[in-house]
């Protein structure tokens, strides 16, 4: 499950911005492009979007829904935490992130399930490895960010 132990360690690493300055959590990383806050709601939503509709699927020869229209999801993800402050925002990624952990846990690692029309099958661990990666794909975005910003 090295995976899911790489997904827990992301909640530190997420949550550790939540120190920096608030203006820097608010300012988009380039013209025309998401914020920290933003990008961290967008993570939380996809995290919303796996526990909610993903993971009771996850049985033996199960076929869990396709992903949705990334472009579409992305929208309502920035419109759902523009209700949230930058505290709150980081708070709801922390707490579905623990939550979703949890769950998948209660998933026996032998267990293997496809994604909506795909052959592929995955096991929890192979799912929340394409997770990982995105995560570290949006930190690495935020990292250049604050680099540029000393």
């Amino acid at each position: 499950m090295m995976s899911a132990v790489q997904f827990k360690e992301n909640i530190e690493e997420i949550m550790a911005l939540s120190k920096l300055p608030e203006v820097m959590l608010v300012t988009p990383l380039k013209e025309g492009k998401w914020s920290c806050k933003e990008i961290i709601g967008h993570i939380f939503y996809w995290d919303k979007f796996i526990l909610e509709e993903m993971v009771s699927k996850m049985v033996q020869g199960g076929v869990l829904p396709t992903f949705p229209d990334h472009d579409v999801f992305n929208l309502e993800a920035i419109e759902y935490i523009s209700n949230y402050d930058v505290n709150q925002a980081f708070e709801k990624f922390r707490l579905t992130r623990k939550e979703l952990l949890e769950q998948i846990a209660l998933v026996p690692s032998d267990v293997r399930f496809t994604l909506g029309k795909g052959k592929r099958q995955f096991s929890t661990d192979s799912f929340l490895k394409m997770f990982v990666g995105h995560d570290q794909t949006h930190l690495k975005q935020i990292y250049e960010f604050l680099e540029e910003e000393r």
